[in-house]
């Protein structure tokens, strides 16, 4: 029998993308008709680090200029996988519907949630994202029932991530994003914009996967770029 999930790694390696996890749809979870033809097993794909950054930069969605490069380039990579591999690829954006993505992470076994409310993975910290999923047109043996993942958050001393934001746009259980956005859009900001948000390279955790300075302010530029109405 074909290894379904080694060929779609070695696939996946050529663009500097990850099997971030692998999990059954439970009922319910996969909405649309179109979808319901494709129930099988569903892989949650995704980066680490700036594993694919510098092949991004390099493709012909981040040097177009137009809007939403990397929503189209993953768009772009995950449906032609999807043709390749007779699957359906679902989207974190473009919705609704809103998959939840989030849920499929954690039921995956692989991160768990953070203070900052960003899922955190053991051994990359904050520095990880999901780009897209693939539902297979049938079920994968898995090996065994995904295992909830404690936190790393649980025996962290001190939480930096909720004590280095600049205008303390953290606290428990809540985001401030009027605060972040204000100071982002301003000149003091400039540090955040050109590393990355202060609270999450705080974190202890993955430092050795933060992402590259040009990698990070693509990010941050196209948060503050998102919200025109608080700047």
């Amino acid at each position: 029998m074909v290894d379904v999930l080694a060929e779609l790694r070695a696939a996946l390696d050529v663009h500097r993308l990850k099997v971030r996890g692998v999990v059954d749809p439970a009922p319910g979870e996969l909405l649309p008709a179109r979808e319901l033809a494709h129930a099988g097993t569903l892989v949650l794909v995704g980066n680490v680090g700036s594993s694919m950054w510098a092949h991004f930069a390099a493709s012909p969605e981040y040097r177009d200029a137009t809007p939403e490069p990397l929503d189209r380039w993953s768009w772009r990579i995950g449906m032609e996988l999807a043709l390749r591999f007779g699957a359906l690829a679902l989207f974190p954006f473009g919705g609704p519907p809103h998959h939840p993505f989030q849920r499929w992470a954690v039921r995956a076994g692989t991160v768990a949630s953070s203070p900052l409310g960003l899922l955190i993975d053991h051994e990359f910290g904050l520095w990880h994202a999901y780009r897209f999923a693939l539902v297979l047109p049938r079920h994968l043996p898995l090996t065994q029932a995904p295992l909830a993942v404690d936190s790393p958050c649980a025996t962290c001393t001190g939480e930096p991530c909720l004590h280095t934001c600049p205008v303390g746009a953290f606290s428990v259980g809540e985001y401030h994003v009027d605060r972040c956005v204000g100071h982002l859009s301003g000149a003091l900001g400039e540090a955040c914009m050109g590393h990355g948000c202060m609270a999450r390279l705080a974190c202890p955790v993955g430092q050795a996967s933060r992402y590259r300075a040009d990698h990070a302010r693509f990010h941050m530029e196209s948060f503050v770029k998102a919200r025109p109405a608080l700047r």
